[in-house]
């Protein structure tokens, strides 16, 4: 079990000026992560922007990783979600957390200072042996049968 993460504030305003890291209910599986912008950025149509966090983190255990996921609120209602689908933080990744926001919708928007624009979640992780085969040793029911290929409901 993960009993800690080490985190680094990289900007002084957290806790001061925007929100404090932290879960926003006592049963949330995701941290809130926030914009930490100088300044209001409008975030055309069809736009990227990689958006700093003010936070770094380091996991230390290789049996555990980190992942950036949307906020399932502004990807319905304002069409942000995120440029790159899914972050991943590596249990030995130190450096500052970003994230890249990407605006799928017909109208921009404004990412305000302090704004909760991701979450974070801590995820297990296996790390099997990989055994090289000529022939897998068992059929399976699908077999090589790919995109599509189990129809539809």
């Amino acid at each position: 079990m993960l009993q800690e993460v080490q985190v680094k504030v990289l900007d002084q305003r957290i806790g001061r000026q925007f929100p404090e890291l932290g879960y926003c209910s006592q049963d949330a599986a995701g941290l809130d992560l926030i914009a930490c912008l100088d300044q209001p950025y409008q975030l055309m149509p069809q736009e990227t922007l990689l958006v700093p966090t003010g936070i770094a983190i380091y996991i230390q255990n290789n049996a555990y990783a980190a992942k950036i996921l949307p906020r399932s609120g502004l990807g319905h209602k304002k069409g942000i979600v995120l440029g790159n689908s899914v972050g991943l933080i590596d249990a030995d990744y130190q450096g500052p957390l970003m994230v890249s926001c990407f605006n799928r919708s017909r109208e921009a928007y404004v990412i305000t200072p302090g704004e909760r624009i991701a979450q974070l979640i801590f995820i297990p992780i296996q790390r099997p042996n990989l055994i090289t085969v000529s022939e897998f040793t068992a059929t399976s029911e699908r077999g090589t049968g790919g995109f599509g290929s189990t129809g539809r409901f």
